[in-house]
């Protein structure tokens, strides 16, 4: 007899215009500027020949490395989607944006104390600016980049998929060549941070990202958003920030848009083969809707192979779901333990530090572990 909880769900979405009473709007603030595009994302590394080994193997494509510098491509026409300057440790360091309007360069830094970027270290050119977040990463918005010639991609496997009473691929084989999933394009950030209504604010007011869906904590109050970027009637990414509520501000994992499953499946061959840890995948996400495949680099830092995302136009409504695990996950093998908090003795020494400080109540970190506590599949 199966238990109670072993019942086959997913979360209820609400659109904003109809929110039960007690969940929180996530209210936007007027925006300064708006992002196009995600460019680049930027690391210091203590060792940039086994970051560029393990990036070739994931699909990126080499620009150019010095002993203090690595700069790696995908094959779109962005001249840059990863840079990493040789440092003591492995970290993250921020993000690069793209904005339309060389005025809103002079807009934030004005109004928000940007300041000015040397023209020589934006990969490809142009000029920008620099901010920091509340959490002391870096934000370059940038602009005029000159682009790069679009590598060669095979055709996509899945336009000609066969299936019942539809067959468009007659007299034909489905047999990719075995290696690395070359990288598209760089697609979408995820941050965790202990202050998640003040991040939410920063960004939402600094790029102009729109909430699609925000998840709520047991006591009505948003802790993790997907934001897109507002381009009008253009479609774009389900998400290309995704700000998660927790308990310190660190760089959860990036994520780099490949051609087809069977690219995330021969990635996978060729990243096993070469020694790469696996961290979780092949799977498809409920939110956003990516098949998806994760993976370590050298330093334990996650990197994301996904295809096959939603996209939306800046009139779709923000929708709204209770957080738990359940909303990173439809199908393919159950969330990594190393994606749940679980108590330690380092734990319990950051969550004194922040009760202590004011920076997070007991009260939230009693819904927090409500939320992360529950079985993404309580049926298994």
């Amino acid at each position: 007899m199966p238990s109670p909880d072993a019942v086959l769900r997913q979360s209820q979405a609400y659109p904003e215009s109809a929110l039960p009473a007690g969940i929180q709007k996530l209210v936007r603030p007027a925006a300064l500027a708006k992002a196009q595009a995600l460019a680049f994302l930027m690391f210091e590394k203590p060792d940039l020949a086994e970051t560029e080994r393990f990036l070739t193997d994931f699909g990126m494509c080499l620009v150019s490395r010095t002993p203090e510098r690595l700069i790696m491509r995908g094959a779109g026409s962005s001249p840059c989607i990863f840079i990493a300057n040789r440092g003591r440790r492995s970290r993250y360091v921020g993000a690069a944006f793209t904005v339309a309007d060389p005025g809103e360069l002079a807009r934030l830094e004005t109004q928000a104390g940007a300041q000015r970027l040397a023209n020589c270290v934006i990969p490809g050119g142009g000029e920008g600016v620099a901010l920091t977040d509340p959490a002391g990463n870096l934000v370059w918005m940038i602009s005029g980049q000159d682009e790069v010639a679009p590598l060669p991609m095979r055709q996509p496997t899945h336009i000609t998929s066969n299936g019942p009473g539809l067959a468009p691929r007659l007299n034909a084989i489905v047999r990719p060549p075995i290696e690395p999933s070359l990288i598209a394009r760089i697609g979408h950030v995820v941050l965790q941070t202990v202050d998640f209504a003040g991040m939410a604010k920063w960004y939402m007011r600094h790029l102009g990202v729109i909430p699609t869906d925000v998840q709520y904590l047991a006591d009505g109050s948003p802790n993790l958003t997907f934001f897109r970027l507002d381009l009008g009637a253009q479609p774009t990414d389900h998400h290309t920030l995704v700000l998660a509520g927790g308990i310190e501000d660190k760089y959860e994992h990036s994520a780099y848009e490949v051609l087809d499953v069977d690219a995330l499946g021969h990635g996978q061959n060729v990243l096993r083969a070469n020694g790469h840890r696996h961290m979780w995948g092949i799977g498809r996400h409920t939110l956003g809707s990516q098949l998806f495949d994760y993976w370590y680099d050298p330093d334990g830092i996650e990197f994301e192979h996904y295809t096959d995302g939603d996209v939306f136009t800046s009139d779709y409504e923000t929708h709204y779901l209770p957080l738990d695990l359940a909303g990173i996950w439809a199908w393919g093998a159950d969330v990594p333990a190393s994606m749940v908090p679980r108590p330690s003795l380092k734990t319990i020494y950051q969550l004194a530090r922040l009760i202590h400080s004011g920076r997070i109540s007991v009260d939230r970190v009693r819904l927090l572990m409500q939320a992360t506590g529950a079985k993404s599949r309580p049926w298994l």
